[in-house]
């Protein structure tokens, strides 16, 4: 009968931090689920404010974004990339592209009209901040498997085969 190594009380703490550890592997198989749902909250708030400007208000907005110094052109993209780019995502298709544009998008957004507001408070970068966080996420790891961009082309929203 083969014998158990005895292993000193900072080796046991440490296999107690690894079992732990692995008991929530099981959350692995969820990791589409969570791509699913920051692709549903990134794009319906984008969605929402790209639907704002385009139907509510492009020349104000374009006039908006001229008196930060900006060509005004640049309004109209922004609202077409906010809105489109909010459609793209909630589908998964093109979804690391219209990421990217987004993710852009909030970064301008950010240094131009919420960064002197501070982190915090009425006006301030945390939500676009988070925002920009979520497209820069999924840039990177891409739509996942429950999108559009996963039936187009397998492989290439998810894991490599």
């Amino acid at each position: 009968m083969r014998q158990r190594p005895r292993f000193p009380p900072a080796t046991a703490s440490c296999n107690i931090f690894f079992l732990r550890r692995n008991s929530v592997r099981f959350l692995d198989r969820l990791q589409p689920l969570g791509l699913l749902v920051m692709r549903l909250a990134l794009g319906a708030v984008m969605l929402g404010h790209g639907y704002q400007k385009v139907f509510g208000g492009l020349q104000h907005h374009a006039q908006f974004v001229a008196s930060l110094g900006l060509p005004a052109w640049t309004g109209y993209v922004s609202s077409f990339t906010e809105f489109f780019g909010g459609i793209l995502i909630v589908m998964g298709l093109l979804t690391r592209m219209a990421a990217f544009a987004i993710c852009i998008d909030l970064s301008v957004a950010i240094a131009k009209v919420h960064f002197h507001k501070g982190l915090m408070g009425p006006g301030g970068y945390e939500f676009p901040l988070a925002l920009a966080a979520i497209a820069f996420a999924l840039i990177f790891f891409g739509a996942g498997p429950i999108a559009l961009d996963h039936i187009r082309a397998p492989g290439s929203g998810g894991k490599p085969r």
